[in-house]
């Protein structure tokens, strides 16, 4: 039996999967990651905290599936996009903690290059709008704020990368440094059409290119897995940021398919081929994960906190004591009682893109209750979602294609039966569960056994995908209609405050 390595490096944790051929898990090792919030809006990691993690949980993993190195043919990695570090070439520490994907510091250099009308030329290289959400102005941040950094990167001491650039350098001991195209079209500093670091937008921002990491396909060679850590030395052959890697690990494929995964946030992408489409309704566009040289794109939508909500329940407001109890506190009410929550945290994400709204609960009365609360909250991440596809059908029926007819799912948050019922009912299409949820760290091994030859071709893939339970709409159309309508007026409820 042939058996691949899947590196998973999210925002709440590092997780090691390992998978057999037929991508079913033999062994998983997960560690929970600190998360710091050193003032209101911004989010921080300890890279050394990442790197000892998930190094951790690749030996707990292959333990747990009683293999040793040897058995395990190929390494990949997918990993929580845009978070930013900035790191010494000779030493390896980094200069300051990792700025995660969640924090909101960069806005007014946003608003700035916003206001210098840059955004329309950012857009057009990089499918992107202009958000504090990519690496870009993370970067420019700590050059301009950390001591020294500036300098130390304009005479080639530092290097920069986003969380899969820094474990490929761990890995392999520094010897290379590198990201792949899904990763590196996540920074506003990257031109999609070419795959290439832009000149202009580096300038732009003010970004020595000596900080940059080589930027591969997806499926390719990045290098080889010291042997000190595994106790064999194996090849990393794939590499791609979480969402682009779970669109993979779904089998979507083609041109119209999607997937939505429900995590930390909440994201939602469409294949669209070799077509770069710019959105007209809120959404960005992406660099795909890629398996040659030939540029592939996808519209996404991105929720900042989805599953998050569940965490604030649990531990803000002492709601419950673990996350998965909030299934049977919402289902102990038929409804919410007229209670909604917009869980705004660190602004609105697409297609509402307003990065200052702060969270709100609105329709309490006398008889609200936490059940009608944490209702509420599971039911806005559906809402959320609901708001994207609208978008993406719109977008696609623009470009002459035909609105999503279904809508594959992954993410921890899909298991919940409560929570994919009323995303049916909202959209009004069937929702698809795998039996295989944990399709990001697929993804990654997909990648990786592609470019190492464990699998012959995408239509091996493809047949490898199964469905474990549909959920077809249940609700009339009109009453899904009225709904939206009430989270609409409190999403504008919210953004009048």
């Amino acid at each position: 039996m042939t058996y691949i390595l899947a590196l998973d490096q999210g925002t709440s944790s590092s997780r090691s999967i390992v998978f057999d051929r037929e991508g079913n898990i033999a062994a998983l090792a997960q560690k929970e990651l600190t998360q710091h919030y050193p003032q209101p809006g911004w989010v921080e990691h300890d890279p050394m905290e990442i790197w000892r993690t998930q190094l951790e949980t690749a030996r707990e993993a292959i333990a747990k599936a009683g293999l040793d190195a040897s058995d395990i043919a190929c390494v990949g990695i997918t990993n929580q996009r845009e978070t930013t570090v900035v790191w010494n070439r000779r030493t390896g520490e980094p200069v300051c903690r990792a700025i995660v994907w969640q924090d909101r510091r960069s806005e007014p250099m946003c608003a700035t290059l916003r206001e210098q009308g840059h955004d329309a030329l950012i857009l057009e290289k990089t499918g992107l709008r202009v958000d504090a959400y990519f690496s870009g102005t993370k970067l420019r941040w700590i050059l301009d704020n950390v001591p020294g950094a500036r300098r130390a990167a304009e005479s080639g001491e530092l290097a920069f990368g986003t969380i899969d650039s820094w474990l490929i350098w761990r890995l392999t001991k520094g010897r290379v440094h590198a990201s792949d195209v899904s990763n590196a079209s996540r920074s506003m500093l990257f031109d999609v059409h070419r795959n290439a670091w832009d000149d202009t937008l580096m300038g732009l921002l003010g970004i020595p290119p000596a900080l940059m990491p080589e930027v591969l396909p997806s499926s390719a060679h990045y290098g080889e897995l010291d042997a000190e850590w595994l106790g064999r030395a194996m090849p990393i052959c794939g590499v791609a940021g979480d969402q682009q890697s779970a669109l993979f690990g779904q089998a979507c494929f083609t041109e119209g398919m999607a997937k939505n995964t429900y995590g930390t946030g909440c994201f939602m992408l469409m294949h669209t081929g070799d077509k770069f489409q710019i959105s007209r309704n809120g959404l960005v566009t992406t660099s795909a994960a890629q398996t040659g040289g030939r540029p592939e794109y996808a519209l996404e939508g991105s929720v900042f906190v989805a599953g998050a909500v569940v965490q604030w329940l649990r531990d803000g407001l002492g709601a419950f004591r673990r996350s998965s109890e909030i299934e049977a506190l919402a289902q102990s009410v038929p409804d919410s009682g007229g209670v909604m929550l917009v869980p705004a945290f660190t602004g609105l994400g697409a297609p509402y893109w307003k990065p200052d709204v702060r969270g709100t609960i609105t329709g309490l009365t006398r008889g609200s209750t936490m059940a009608h609360i944490a209702r509420a909250a599971l039911e806005s991440i559906a809402f959320q979602s609901a708001a994207l596809l609208q978008a993406m059908s719109r977008d696609a029926v623009a470009a002459g294609a035909a609105p999503l007819a279904e809508l594959r799912v992954d993410g921890g948050a899909s298991v919940n039966d409560l929570l994919m019922q009323f995303q049916a009912d909202l959209l009004g299409i069937p929702v698809l569960r795998p039996t295989m949820i944990e399709t990001t760290a697929l993804g990654a091994a997909y990648l990786a056994g592609l470019h190492h030859g464990v699998y012959q071709d995408k239509e091996e893939l493809s047949a490898l995908w199964r469905i474990e339970r549909r959920f077809t709409p249940g609700m009339p159309a009109g009453m899904a209609g009225e709904l939206m309508e009430k989270w609409e007026r409190a999403v504008r409820q919210a953004c009048a405050d």
